[in-house]
C-alpha cells in the first residue's frame, strides 16, 4: 500500500487511469496538477493518457495572527472556498480574511505565471479535466481547485490521486463525476506517511515537468481541439 516516491505512485495511477481511457471514459483529456507534490504524479499521467500538462495552483487561506490554521483555500480565478465551521469557532467573517485572500491571491498569480512562463492557461471548457494530486487528506484544496474549474465548463471532472484518507475521499465524491484513488486506508494521518520518500519539490522541477508534457506547437494544439469539438 506505500509508495516509493510520487514517481512511482504516478505510474500506477497512470495505469488505472488508462484502463479508463480505453474504456471510453476519459476523452480528449487535459491534466492538471496541484503543485508542487502533486506535478510529479501528474506528469505519470499526462504521459500515459498521451495529454497535454498543465497546473491549477491552490493557495491556502489561513486565520489571520495565526495563518498555519487553514480555513479556507482557492484556486485559480475562483472564489475561496471556507470551512465556514472553522470561521463560526474562531468568530470569523468571511470579509475579516480580505486581506489574507488578496495576499494569497497576488501569490497564487505569481506562481501561475512562473511555472506558466508568461503562457496562457489552458481552456478546460468541454474537455475532460482529469486533476491530479500527490494524495487527498481533508480535501479542502482540492475542493477548491474543482469548483474553480466547474465554473469554467468542462464536460467531465475527474480527480485522480494515488491515497485518499476515506473522509476525504467522501467529501470530495460529490465535487466530481469521478474520483479515482488507489488506495483508501483508515488508518490515515498524513499523505506523506505513505510514501517512503516525500521530499519537497522545487520550483525547477515543477518547470521541467511542464517542459516536457506541453504541446510542441500550442496553436496547432488548440485548432485540432477546435476541430474535435465540432459537430
Amino acid at each position: 500500500m506505500r509508495f516509493r516516491d510520487r514517481r512511482q505512485a504516478g505510474r500506477e495511477l497512470a495505469a488505472r487511469l488508462r484502463e479508463r481511457q480505453d474504456a471510453g471514459a476519459l476523452p480528449d483529456p487535459l491534466v492538471l496538477a496541484l503543485p508542487r507534490g502533486g506535478v510529479a504524479v501528474a506528469a505519470e499521467v499526462a504521459e500515459a493518457l498521451g495529454a497535454p500538462l498543465d497546473v491549477l495552483v491552490v493557495r491556502k487561506v489561513g486565520a489571520p495572527r495565526h495563518e498555519e490554521y487553514g480555513v479556507g483555500a482557492m484556486a485559480g480565478d475562483g472564489v475561496p472556498v471556507y470551512d465556514e465551521e472553522a470561521l463560526r469557532g474562531l468568530g470569523l467573517t468571511q470579509a475579516d480574511l480580505a486581506p489574507v485572500v488578496e495576499r494569497e491571491r497576488a501569490e497564487l498569480l505569481r506562481r501561475e505565471q512562473l511555472y506558466r512562463q508568461g503562457g496562457p492557461a489552458p481552456d478546460p471548457h468541454g474537455r475532460t479535466v482529469v486533476v491530479v494530486d500527490d494524495g487527498l487528506a481533508t480535501g479542502s484544496t482540492a475542493r477548491a481547485a474543482l469548483r474553480a474549474l466547474r465554473a469554467r465548463g468542462p464536460a467531465r471532472l475527474v480527480l485522480a490521486v494515488p491515497v485518499a484518507s476515506p473522509e476525504g475521499a467522501a467529501a470530495l465524491r460529490p465535487e466530481t463525476h469521478e474520483l479515482i484513488s488507489l488506495h483508501e486506508p483508515a488508518a490515515f494521518m498524513a499523505v506523506g506517511q505513505w510514501y517512503d520518500e516525500f521530499d519537497q519539490l522545487t520550483d525547477e522541477e515543477v518547470l521541467e515537468a511542464l517542459r516536457r508534457h506541453q504541446p510542441q506547437n500550442p496553436q496547432q494544439h488548440q485548432h485540432q481541439h477546435q476541430h474535435q469539438q465540432q459537430p
